[in-house]
């Protein structure tokens, strides 16, 4: 494997693309870009971001001091005497265009594959994967469980990694034979530039329901912005489509780029033939054009039948033959955090599942009654994340309400709100099913764990395979996992 590459260009090379004055460029050696002021090393290049919380801008004599040897910002404050920084209409668009030019545009020179919507990004994103490789491609995956890449260190990141993270982890991956790159690609990442300009043969498009409307203030402003994606590429590029879903079909017909539609309902460019969903798995044919793809796959819940659609679709888009999408869809036969099943001691089953969202609940509800015995109850252990989204909280107590015979309230991620104001606005959602409160999350789940008997269902939802907890800005150990093989049979 190789390592990561040091690299060095001149100032000029990485801001050509910005429209400045080459004139007042001076010939300086770049040996980094930072965002971070603490991060900054000698010889780095900075780029003031403005954030949430905090303002790069108030930062820039700290990096100076560090070693920047140049500054990029978009505040027209700021004065630096005798010392070379520059100014943009949008820092964080500027951003992204340095981050392609310093690592020179590893993008361009893979197979990219965009995966965007509220739920299925990570299910489908490594169904892609499996697929690919059966095609004896070399494929890495970037998303929620970091980056997943033979013989590259795995590594943790944000579901989109920030443009210099991700610039370098593409680029690292294209200097070691990587031919395709799987992305996850989440809204904040399309409103904050970070993809700005990754250039994806492949952008798809999943679902929508109301999410990080904390961040978004609106669901239509949420859908503007998942829309963007498809809006920026090239007319080389393909887009895949759900217009089963509402907002998919308004996008269809807004995108200049090539657009491959699917559906489970409708006999279009990309759809199930025919479909079994059971406890045992999803079988069926998939029809894309005039090539029939048979499924045989040990996934379950009718929402994983939507995602491996989609996978087959992008698969299909992208020329891989039908054998190596079969074989491909067939060995991907469980996803870490995805309805991950446990047999308990008891004979019970355990099963662990990222979902966050009301919408993933009542889909993961609905499946766990299909497989669940007549003599079993589902039991559910959930939480709500802190600083985000309060209006969904009670609907997600509404989703669990009458399939749960009891809920355990826990915390997810609390960050830096009050855990009881959490729990008390997800409790209001609540009219049939019993529930109890936890304010340790272990706690919760051994809880659950310990009331479960044979034939019954226990539901640990939110965090999957996450390893840790936000607590007041501390990052504190926690696994779900865990604590679920502490009762397990394995």
């Amino acid at each position: 494997m190789q390592g990561w590459i040091k690299i060095m260009k001149y100032l000029s090379q990485i801001l050509k693309s910005l429209n400045l004055d080459e004139s007042e460029i001076p010939r300086i050696k770049i040996h980094g870009l930072s965002i971070h002021s603490k991060n900054v090393k000698k010889g780095d290049l900075f780029i003031a971001i403005k954030g949430n919380k905090r303002n790069g801008n108030n930062f820039i004599i700290e990096a100076i001091n560090r070693g920047a040897v140049a500054v990029i910002t978009d505040s027209s404050k700021i004065k630096l005497d005798k010392f070379p920084f520059f100014k943009v209409k949008n820092c964080r668009k500027a951003l992204s265009n340095i981050a392609s030019e310093y690592y020179d545009n590893p993008s361009r020179k893979m197979s990219l594959i965009g995966i965007t919507g509220t739920n299925g990004k990570t299910t489908t994103a490594l169904l892609v994967k499996s697929i690919l490789e059966s095609a004896n491609l070399k494929v890495g995956l970037i998303g929620t469980l970091g980056v997943i890449a033979e013989g590259i260190e795995h590594e943790q990141t944000l579901t989109t990694p920030d443009p210099i993270s991700l610039n370098k982890i593409l680029n690292n991956l294209y200097l070691n034979g990587f031919t395709h790159i799987v992305m996850e690609v989440s809204s904040h990442a399309i409103d904050q530039a970070r993809v700005e300009d990754i250039n994806f043969e492949v952008a798809a498009f999943t679902n929508i329901t109301p999410e990080h409307l904390d961040y978004h203030e609106n669901f239509e402003k949420y859908k503007e912005t998942k829309a963007k994606l498809f809006q920026r590429l090239t007319k080389y590029s393909k887009s895949i489509i759900n217009v089963d879903d509402d907002f998919g079909k308004i996008l269809s017909k807004q995108i200049s780029s090539e657009v491959v539609p699917f559906s489970k309902k409708k006999k279009i460019s990309s759809y199930f033939k025919n479909i079994r969903c059971s406890n045992q798995g999803i079988h069926g044919i998939i029809n894309f054009f005039d090539k029939e793809i048979r499924i045989q796959s040990n996934l379950i819940g009718g929402f994983n039948s939507e995602n491996i659609l989609t996978a087959v679709t992008i698969s299909c888009s992208l020329g891989i033959k039908v054998k190596a999408i079969e074989k491909g869809i067939t060995e991907c036969s469980s996803i870490p955090g995805r309805m991950e099943s446990y047999t308990l001691k008891n004979n019970g089953i355990a099963i662990l599942d990222y979902a966050h969202t009301p919408d993933a609940y009542t889909k993961v509800m609905i499946t766990l009654k299909e497989i669940l015995n007549e003599k079993g109850r589902i039991y559910v252990v959930f939480g709500a994340g802190g600083e985000r989204d309060k209006r969904k909280r009670p609907n997600m107590a509404k989703a669990l309400d009458g399939y749960a015979k009891h809920c355990f309230i826990t915390p997810d991620n609390p960050r830096y709100e009050n855990q009881n104001e959490i729990n008390d606005q997800i409790i209001k959602g609540f009219k049939k099913s019993p529930y109890s409160v936890y304010n340790d999350r272990s706690q919760g789940i051994k809880a659950a764990l310990n009331i479960s008997k044979k034939n019954d269902i226990i539901a640990i939802l939110g965090k999957g395979r996450e390893k840790y907890q936000d607590i007041k800005g501390e990052r504190v150990f926690h696994s779900d996992l865990d604590i679920i093989k502490e009762f397990s049979c394995e």
